[in-house]
């Protein structure tokens, strides 16, 4: 073990990918009537790329379009018999008023008579009992009309209410029915387009993608030992083409699969010409700043202890014991230790996968 500086990075082997994608996805089923691009076109924002037919869906939006208005009909025809029984009503008002008006004119100068028994008495009373009934009529009348309005227009408001359902309910089967229509959202280049004239798509399957033929990351996987000392902002040198390029940890992915999570880097500066989506490039990420620390070889034995423990060589070095130590920092070339060995020991750094149960092993030239 010797006292030396400790480069806090780990090395990196990642891969060019576009730095935006838009995943083409059939968001109906249905069968691929054309197809308007080929893999690998260019295209804007907008663009039609695929045109599939569904004919459950087109049924769907002829019944709601006719659901609509059939209940546009209804509240049409509503709206005239309310109208209707509203005219009804006024003309039962009037005659109303006009018996009403007549039979008090007629009481009224009847009764001077009949105090002088210039006519019956009866005759009178037919007159009073006459006007009594008109005005019933009359209030029997209005509280008919009111009560007509109010049902009739208490009908219409739930009805307009059902028929903006109905609208609603309409608009997404035309939205469904437009969404046959694959478009480009965002202007790039498509690839991985894998669909044929007369296939039955499912809803939701992949049908393609756009990628961005400008602009491009890098994506790496780490070893998950690293996953807590990973994090955006920090910064990694590349080597593309025989050029170093700066970047910057975009994101951490925070699943792991494997024994590996992903990280996405972004270039510092331009993204270089040279580059081509899926080229594979290696560099190193820089995890903290240089320090003087005790050190050991990184080698094979690491994968068998884990950083637990070494064979660390006796004074005569014809003998390695078993010995616990604490380890810190890894890179590529060198592990840190906290604890257990002492400047100047020295440690067996290749396989122990044949000694894991030993506890002293004896050295023979």
């Amino acid at each position: 073990m010797t006292v030396g500086t400790f480069e806090d990075f780990i090395p990196l082997r990642g891969q060019i990918t576009p730095l935006n994608t838009v995943y083409l996805d059939a968001v109906e089923g249905g069968r691929v009537e054309k197809i308007l691009v080929e893999d690998g076109a260019e295209v804007a924002v907008g663009d039609l790329l695929v045109r599939l037919s569904n004919t459950s869906l087109q049924f769907d939006a002829i019944a709601r379009e006719a659901e609509v208005t059939q209940q546009l009909n209804t509240i049409k025809s509503i709206e005239l018999q309310l109208e209707q029984n509203r005219l009804a009503h006024q003309r039962a008002l009037i005659d109303a008023d006009y018996h009403i008006q007549r039979l008090s004119l007629l009481v009224e100068r009847r009764r001077p008579l009949a105090a002088r028994g210039a006519i019956s008495r009866s005759e009178l009373e037919e007159l009073e009992n006459e006007l009594a009934y008109q005005i019933r009529v009359r209030e029997a009348t209005l509280i008919a009309q009111n009560t007509d309005e109010r049902l009739q227009k208490a009908q219409i408001i739930e009805l307009r209410g059902q028929t903006d359902t109905l609208k609603r309910n309409l608009h997404i089967a035309k939205t469904n029915l437009e969404s046959l229509n694959v478009t480009a959202t965002m202007a790039g280049k498509v690839t991985a387009l894998s669909v044929e004239v007369g296939q039955s798509l499912s809803r939701g399957e992949r049908i393609g993608q756009i990628d961005d033929p400008v602009n491009f990351k890098v994506t790496a996987l780490v070893d998950e030992f690293y996953i807590a000392r990973v994090f955006s902002g920090q910064k990694a040198r590349l080597e593309i083409a025989g050029e170093a390029h700066a970047l910057t940890v975009d994101k951490v992915f925070s699943q792991v699969a494997r024994g590996q999570f992903e990280i996405t880097l972004a270039f510092d500066d331009t993204t270089p010409p040279s580059i081509r989506r899926g080229q594979n490039v290696q560099g190193r990420l820089t995890l903290g700043d240089a320090s003087e620390a005790r050190i050991i070889i990184n080698g094979d034995f690491l994968q068998q202890t884990g950083g637990l423990w070494v064979f660390a060589l006796n004074d005569s070095e014809n003998a390695a014991q078993r010995r616990i130590i604490r380890v810190g920092r890894r890179n590529s070339r060198y592990i840190e230790v906290l604890d257990g060995l002492e400047e100047g020991d020295k440690v067996i750094v290749s396989s122990y996968s044949a000694y894991l149960d030993a506890d002293r092993l004896n050295l023979i030239d």
